[in-house]
């Protein structure tokens, strides 16, 4: 049982449309009706009329959206006491996807750390749509993320704003030949496309890929042989030769340097990202405070 299910079904049931809760809720049509699926088989019953137009609550989905509604205030109320109760004022907590987790965030802070001093941190790991719901929601004290124009994060600047720390570039690498060439390249041809190590449908890495390949004036042929919403587990199997993989340079910089990996294409197959870090302006925490002066300077 997933809290976000009850929130789903509670938006579908005001809405009576899967497309615009799905928009309201910031997940894909199909994921959004995964989730309500997945809640109709831990409760045991059809929540929803999927016959009609626009579609109604069962009679079993009106008994249960009653309860839902309660039982998303208690635990609001709950995790309102206990976020009061536990609250300490100098520890920081960085919500980031799990690439920048591994390969950005420790350099960083040791070098924050060497300069002004020790900071108190707790780090959680998330995809990119929990980690801004996170931030939204007040779980967390900064957001890490990949930024692009055409990947945008929406976050209100009345409420929320960034600092940039740094940039990065997504290739296509792969294993070299005997020849130092890349044993999978682009952009392959028809009748034997490239091994393709893909990213999961609808992760952040897939929409930076599906935008590589669409500005490329040129045909692409790749076949998805594995897919993961993890660059690094992606990297793992790329290193072991069974594909090409898009990745960020900061996570191969070794593997290029010692030639484990080399490129799979030219710069026209790459995309360049910035790194950046956000807050909510509300959040007053000293801590906080002291490490945006920093940053600011």
């Amino acid at each position: 049982m997933d809290i976000k299910w009850l929130e789903d079904f509670l938006s579908l049931a005001q809405t009576r449309n899967f497309s615009r809760s799905a928009q309201e809720r910031n997940v894909t049509q199909s994921a959004l009706s995964r989730r309500i699926r997945a809640l109709e088989a831990w409760v045991g019953a059809d929540l929803v009329d999927r016959s009609t137009y626009p579609l109604v609550l069962t009679p079993a989905g009106k008994l249960f959206s009653n309860s839902a509604v309660e039982a998303i205030r208690l635990l609001n109320d709950a995790r309102s006491l206990l976020r009061v109760e536990s609250k300490d004022e100098n520890m920081l907590s960085i919500s980031a996807g799990h690439t920048l987790s591994l390969n950005f965030l420790p350099k960083w802070l040791a070098t924050i750390e060497a300069q002004h001093g020790q900071l108190r941190t707790r780090v959680l790991p998330a995809n990119v749509h929990d980690s801004v719901l996170s931030l939204v929601e007040g779980n967390c004290d900064l957001l890490l993320c990949y930024y692009h124009a055409d990947l945008r994060i929406e976050l209100d600047p009345a409420r929320f704003e960034c600092i940039k720390l740094g940039d990065e570039i997504v290739m296509p690498v792969s294993v070299p030949k005997r020849s130092g060439f890349a044993a999978f390249p682009l952009p392959g041809n028809r009748l034997a496309p490239t091994s393709h190590l893909a990213y999961t449908s609808g992760s952040f890495f897939a929409r930076v890929v599906e935008r590589i390949v669409a500005r490329v004036d040129q045909p692409c042929f790749l076949a998805n042989t594995y897919e993961s919403d993890l660059a690094e587990l992606l990297k793992t199997m790329a290193l072991s030769g069974l594909g090409l993989a898009w990745l960020p340079e900061s996570s191969i910089k070794r593997e290029l340097t010692e030639g484990k990996l080399v490129a799979a294409g030219g710069e026209q197959w790459t995309m360049a990202m910035e790194i950046r870090l956000f807050r909510a302006l509300d959040n007053r925490k000293p801590a906080l405070q002291r490490l945006w002066d920093i940053l600011k300077q």
